[in-house]
């Protein structure tokens, strides 16, 4: 979730042939320095929104929504106004009124999370339907989608994809390719049980071919394999049994056999850890509320205790200093748990979620704003533009940036 947006770097990365290593953005460091320049009045958050503009936004969007906050207009059309003609969306688009073209480097989990978000929010049906449509023009024929359209499959692009079919009312196991579906490709991408990391989720295959565990692609892993997108509540209450091997084992099997490893992750400390080169023992914030969040929609609620409430008594500074889409990934925690998030270990989450960006347009309603018109003109956007291989030397360079929703590709072991 914010989760994970680091491996989103990290596949383009691989596309480019670049090797950076493996966590592009740190969950408990800011994206970069603030930017010289104005800020736009109706984007989340005040650092450099080039990695995550579209990511943040959604993610806080979605998290208002979810509490009963309608979110300001103009954070909206914001958000509408990043998308293509195409129907897709970048991480950030500085210039919203020029044309997409093959510089625009449109990715499946911007486009993806806004799909969550506005589909949650409700009146963006030609925007959700026309970036629905780019995201299954992007899938692989392993039924799973990458980060960027032609990049190999990886857990963490097919399970915020599955969120966006969810989120607009398509059955994900209706959407194939060759026919397989999304499901198909995250049951391929999970660990058998047994040895080491058995039953977790791999965020790709690794050189040659084999499963490795990653923390932060289980626990997306679990969530889309149980047909949830970032929001969730929590399933029927149930003990965890160990990883079960079935001839066949199906998303349920899996999305069983990813919590079981993500509950024996947490086994000896109630955090899941870094795993950043010098990073010994460093607490993983960002991966942590994930697996809280899965372990809820599992029915492992008493699991996911423990864990929450060193959220609660721990997360603060991480959260202030990470901003709008940390705090969307606490209050999904909550949510996913029953807790209160405008409580959450003595702090109002929603209030300090609403500080980051435009002051909500009213309390207890979500929002149904009018959908803005997108007049671009058509745009291939599938190529890779100078700016986006400056970006990734660029992060390769400092080894850590921001969450990504986002996406850590971190190994765990």
């Amino acid at each position: 979730m914010s989760v994970r947006r680091t491996a989103a770097v990290l596949a383009a990365t691989a596309v480019i042939g670049a090797v950076v290593a493996p966590a592009a953005f740190a969950a408990d460091s800011s994206p970069s320095p603030s930017p010289s320049v104005a800020l736009p009045s109706g984007l989340f958050g005040s650092t450099d929104p080039t990695y995550d503009g579209v990511w943040r936004q959604s993610l806080a969007l979605l998290a208002q929504h979810t509490v009963g906050v309608r979110p300001a207009d103009k954070a909206v059309d914001w958000l509408t106004g990043q998308q293509c003609a195409n129907g897709a969306f970048a991480a950030y688009r500085a210039d919203a009124g020029a044309a997409c073209d093959a510089k625009t480097q449109v990715d499946t989990n911007s486009t993806a999370a806004a799909v969550q978000a506005l589909g949650a929010l409700g009146g963006h049906d030609d925007a959700t339907g026309r970036a629905v449509t780019w995201l299954k023009s992007a899938q692989n024929k392993d039924g799973g989608w990458g980060y960027m359209a032609g990049g190999a499959s990886d857990t963490n692009s097919t399970s915020v994809v599955i969120g966006a079919l969810k989120a607009v009312g398509k059955k994900p196991q209706n959407v194939s390719k060759d026919g397989k579906s999304p499901y198909d490709a995250l049951v391929e991408l999970s660990k058998v049980c047994g040895g080491e990391g058995g039953g977790a989720f791999a965020y790709q295959p690794d050189k040659s071919g084999k499963l490795v565990a990653n923390a932060d692609a289980t626990a997306a892993g679990v969530l889309a394999a149980l047909g949830n997108g970032f929001v969730a509540k929590a399933g029927p209450s149930f003990d965890l049994t160990d990883c079960t091997t079935t001839d066949k084992p199906g998303p349920e099997d899996a999305a069983s056999n990813g919590a079981d490893y993500l509950a024996r992750s947490l086994a000896k400390t109630p955090y899941l850890k870094a795993a950043l080169p010098g990073a010994k023992d460093q607490p993983d914030y960002s991966n942590t509320a994930d697996a809280v969040v899965a372990l809820a929609a599992d029915g492992a609620t008493k699991l996911a205790k423990e864990p929450l409430a060193w959220l609660e008594k721990n997360s603060g500074d991480w959260a202030a200093k990470s901003g709008p889409a940390a705090y969307a990934q606490l209050i999904f925690a909550a949510h996913a748990t029953g807790t209160d998030p405008r409580d959450f270990g003595g702090k109002d989450l929603v209030a300090q979620l609403a500080a980051t960006g435009p002051a909500p347009s009213a309390a207890g309603a979500s929002a149904t704003p009018s959908e803005k018109k997108n007049d671009e003109k058509k745009d291939d956007g599938n190529g890779l533009g100078v700016w986006w291989i400056v970006g990734v030397g660029l992060v390769a360079g400092i080894g850590i940036g921001f969450l990504i929703s986002g996406r850590n590709k971190r190994q765990q072991l």
